[in-house]
């Protein structure tokens, strides 16, 4: 099992839009293929910071299998544009 980590900075004011965004695009991340589980948490000491976990069955599941995916661009496109800066992913295991 893989642990996907990322942490989410908001640009200011949009928690709100990002989160009904997000309800959105979590079905499509459940939907891939090795994709075990997801926690998308809200920070308690900054408004606009959130941490994604994401477990997948293998490393190649979440940068191959999702990354390449025709879905993935529809995740993109719901997100992205969110971010400031665009946050760093890592894997754990």
């Amino acid at each position: 099992m893989i642990l996907e980590v990322a942490i989410l900075n908001i640009k200011k004011g949009l928690s709100d839009e990002f989160e009904k965004s997000f309800e959105k695009a979590q079905l499509i991340i459940s939907s891939m293929q090795g994709y075990i589980s997801h926690e998308l948490k809200k920070c308690v000491e900054e408004m606009d910071k959130y941490i994604l976990l994401v477990k997948w069955e293998t490393i190649e599941a979440h940068e191959i299998g999702f990354r390449k995916s025709k879905e993935y661009q529809e995740w993109k496109q719901l997100l992205h544009h969110f971010y400031d800066p665009f946050p760093i992913v890592e894997h754990y295991k």
